[in-house]
């Protein structure tokens, strides 16, 4: 956060003929409190807030006498006086490693596949590729045609958003400042596309916020008070500017049930993504919602607001007095895999598109992951993506396109695409796979990570697994003409091929 930690200090007088006492009380009181506080830190029990007081007598993480500290350097603590503890073993790995060097045995993934791909629940288009995680040609392919990706065109968008932003980029939500006229002036809430900005620090029952750590306009309101008092302004009228991205909020090719049952209108400026505080619906205008939310958190912090917050650009002259920042890029992509968020894909890619052409649209983003792929050496084969969450019906792939993205993502030579792959959901275990793979070879279950991918008569999953041999691979299995009726047979017939790749033994 950018904000100033300067703050008035009130004093209070003290009686003459009570100075002696009390500064012998204080004294006392002082070494009673950093003896407590070198315990305190020592075992860091309160954090830094007392690293100040400690600075000044030595003991601070920077002092001369600053004891080892137990979160950089655990094995040099001292244990308490009587506690014996054996010495720290190595432990023993759980599991062999998995290997990129064993070559899968194309007769038997084609037995253990085709059976479970013939299913009548999928209908009469199915495709499917398994090919090696380090590169080649596919080791088997079922059927012909693209075919509607759903969901698992997030992948797509999450690896060309770190392509083009890096995994270590964050999105900042900023409050500008018009200079003042005596103590009034004016503040503008400005949106930077952070997907996960919230209302406060914690959910509305008072627990964290599920991974990863997320910026909310309640601490940003704070630090904006805190701010205007050290520049003596007590009033303010308040505008906000969503004007980051461009275009059609809602995607054209879309169906008209989408909006607002299924996702939010994209914007650069909201909270909760656009739900309601019991997260249970959607509010009508997303970027007034954020600056209701914050003028209130403003008034909870002792600033007078004028009037309602009001739709407007931040002016020329207009300087940056606090700013909130999001979680990593490489963070919040494990996330949008993980659950499958539409609203922060769609969020992810327009920054696309403002990060290779500087334009914040839907367009502009489709024009981005295409640039992106091409020059990542990732073969287009036809792939025609409209949105970046996969609702769009219109999408078409190749199940190639997912896998070979799917091994960019997993080579060793990009670590700024690791996220794509430690974002996958584990079959059985975690986010949008946690509940599901039960119902095939139970040895699959923990060794296939996919993305999910389900629209009514649409079911997809694209990720990585190894066998029982310990060889990794990529597949992408894709249905998209399954009778509605059978939507979540199919899905399972699907989860089904995928857990009996995990328990294979299909290696050379």
């Amino acid at each position: 956060m950018a904000t100033s930690s300067r703050r008035p200090r009130a004093r209070a007088k003290t009686a003459p003929h009570q100075g002696s006492v009390r500064a012998t009380v204080v004294l006392v009181l002082v070494l009673v409190l950093v003896a407590a506080g070198v315990a305190t830190w020592r075992y860091d029990l309160a954090g830094d807030r007392l690293d100040p007081l400690l600075a000044r007598v030595g003991l601070g993480p920077a002092g001369p006498l600053a004891p080892a500290q137990p979160i950089d350097e655990p094995a040099v603590v001292a244990p308490p006086p009587g506690l014996d503890l054996p010495e720290v073993a190595v432990p023993a790995a759980v599991a062999d490693a998995a290997s990129t060097s064993g070559r899968l045995d194309a007769d038997a993934v084609r037995r253990v596949l085709t059976p479970y791909l013939r299913d009548p629940d999928l209908g009469g288009h199915v495709r499917a590729v398994v090919t090696p995680v380090d590169g080649g040609p596919p080791v088997f392919t079922f059927g012909t045609d693209p075919a509607i990706p759903a969901s698992t065109t997030k992948l797509v968008t999450s690896v060309s958003a770190l392509l083009a932003l890096g995994p270590g980029h964050v999105f900042s939500t900023s409050v500008q400042l018009v200079p003042a006229t005596g103590n009034r002036a004016r503040l503008t809430l400005v949106g930077g596309g952070d997907p996960f900005l919230e209302r406060a620090a914690t959910t509305p029952d008072g627990a964290a916020w599920p991974y990863p750590a997320r910026a909310d306009v309640t601490t940003l309101a704070a630090a904006t008070a805190a701010a205007l008092g050290e520049e003596g302004v007590r009033r303010v009228r308040l505008t906000y500017d969503n004007s980051l991205f461009s275009g059609p909020a809602v995607n054209p090719t879309w169906e008209a049930g989408y909006v607002p049952g299924e996702v939010t209108p994209t914007s650069a400026l909201w909270v909760d993504e656009g739900r309601t505080l019991t997260r249970a619906s959607r509010v009508p205008d997303a970027s007034r919602e954020a600056a209701d939310v914050f003028a209130d958190a403003l008034r909870r912090a002792g600033v007078k607001v004028l009037g309602k917050p009001a739709a407007g650009p931040a002016t020329a002259d207009a300087r940056t007095l606090a700013q909130v920042d999001s979680a990593p890029l490489g963070q919040i992509v494990q996330r949008i895999l993980d659950v499958s968020d539409n609203e922060a894909a769609e969020t992810l890619l327009r920054h696309v598109g403002l990060a290779v052409s500087g334009t914040g649209s839907t367009e502009a983003g489709r024009r981005g992951v295409r640039a992106l792929l091409r020059e990542a050496g990732v073969r287009l084969r036809g792939g025609t993506f409209y949105d970046g969450s996969g609702l769009s019906r219109a999408n078409r792939t190749d199940p190639s396109l997912l896998a070979d993205v799917l091994r960019l993502a997993a080579d060793p030579a990009h670590p700024e695409l690791r996220a794509a792959i430690e974002g996958l959901p584990v079959a059985g275990f975690t986010g949008s796979l946690s509940t599901r793979m039960d119902a095939g070879p139970p040895a699959g279950l923990g060794r296939v990570r996919a993305k999910t991918g389900t629209l009514m008569a649409v079911s997809s999953l694209a990720g990585i697994g190894s066998d029982l041999d310990g060889t990794v691979f990529v597949f992408v299995l894709m249905a998209d003409r399954i009778a509605e009726a059978d939507t979540l047979d199919a899905r399972q017939a699907l989860d089904s091929a995928a857990a009996a790749l995990g328990a294979c033994r299909c290696s050379t």
